[in-house]
Parts: C-alpha cells; sequence; structure tokens
C-alpha cells in the first residue's frame, strides 16, 4: 500500500491575494513595474530561511487583502540573489515602493516589530492620484546595473535625448501623426534658436 501526502506549501504562497505575485527575472519586475500604470507598486524582497520575512508575510497578505488596487511583488533573494546584489538589497525583509512616474517613493526594511513603517508607507503613497507621464519603473543606475551583470539576461539600452524643437518638428512631419501640422515659418523658427535654447526630450527606452 503506497501513501502519499501532499507538498507542504512554501510559506511564502501562504495567504496569496490576486494581486500578489513572484517575480521570475530582472526582466519580469523590470517590466512588471513599467505596466503597472499609476497603480502603487510594493516589491517584498525575503529568503526562504529568513524568520522576520516568515513572520511579517501573512501580514503583508492582509495588507494586501485590504488594498486590492496596490500590486505586491515577491522577490526570493535565494532564486535571484545575483540580481538583488544589483540593486543593492542587502538586508531582509525588504521593501521598495514604486508610483507611476514618480518612481521609487519609498525604500526601507521593516519586521513585525517595526511594521509601522510599512503601514505609514502604504498610508502615503497608496491613494489614487494620476501621474503626469508612463511609469518610471527602476532608477537607470538599476537598470544599468542589472545590464552590466554577466549572470543576468537583461539588457537594457540607454534613452537618447533629442532636441525638442527637433523632435515636435518630426512629428508634425509623420503622416498621421498625432500633432496638427506646424506652419513652416513656427518650425523654422524652433530650428533655428539653437540648442542652448532647446530644451532635451527623452525618446523612450
Amino acid at each position: 500500500m503506497n501513501l502519499s501526502f501532499p507538498k507542504a506549501m512554501r510559506w511564502w504562497h501562504k495567504g496569496l491575494q490576486p494581486n500578489m505575485r513572484e517575480i521570475e527575472s530582472a526582466q519580469d519586475l523590470a517590466d512588471s513595474l513599467l505596466n503597472a500604470g499609476d497603480k502603487l507598486v510594493v516589491v517584498d524582497f525575503f529568503s526562504p530561511g529568513c524568520g522576520g520575512c516568515r513572520a511579517l508575510h501573512p501580514k503583508i497578505a492582509q495588507f494586501a487583502e485590504r488594498n486590492p488596487d496596490v500590486m505586491f511583488l515577491q522577490v526570493n533573494y535565494e532564486t535571484h540573489k545575483s540580481m538583488c546584489y544589483s540593486l543593492h538589497v542587502h538586508v531582509l525583509p525588504f521593501f521598495r515602493f514604486y508610483r507611476g512616474a514618480e518612481g521609487r517613493v519609498s525604500s526601507f526594511s521593516c519586521t513585525n516589530a517595526t511594521i509601522k513603517k510599512f503601514k505609514d508607507a502604504l498610508a502615503k503613497h497608496g491613494p489614487e492620484r494620476c501621474s503626469l507621464g508612463p511609469a518610471r519603473g527602476l532608477e537607470e543606475s538599476e537598470l544599468m546595473a542589472l545590464a552590466a551583470n554577466k549572470d543576468l539576461q537583461f539588457t537594457y539600452e540607454k534613452p537618447v535625448l533629442v532636441p525638442l524643437a527637433e523632435a515636435i518638428a518630426k512629428e508634425a512631419a509623420a503622416p498621421g501623426g498625432p500633432w496638427f501640422p506646424l506652419p513652416v515659418s513656427a518650425t523654422q523658427l524652433l530650428l533655428t534658436q539653437g540648442p542652448e535654447n532647446n530644451s532635451l526630450l527623452s525618446s523612450g527606452r
């Protein structure tokens, strides 16, 4: 007679809410932050062998349940040690909060004894608001560090800055573009102002 027992559920999988999921790679983390829009994103760095992480997890799951509009991303330090090193995460449990165009808005370590840090950050950055511009995600220095890490399959191209006048003229000339065509005189004026008077725009990641 063969007896089979179900595999014990890992503690970081217990109590998971629909707005909680584990990150699979550096690219997954970067893309998830960029695709979050205006949502507040909480990145939870943990380790299976971390007693403080395990003790804190049920409360984090409760916060996720009470805040369904907030995205909670789990990063397993043991699985993604090289990525965590590039992101300068050296203490656990550790949390980073990201919000829309603001990018990273908070970064701290806390335990059950200092859970007020987490509550305060959630209360401060959780309320609905609209960001002016696309989600910023990871800092440029972090993206470059991830790309430079040979242990990771991560690519990042630094945005190319172009003069504002040139960008406007290009958009105006594009067929079916979102801009109304500018008068020729206005376009020429913008292009002849000189580089010192032209603001710079990022062409995107």
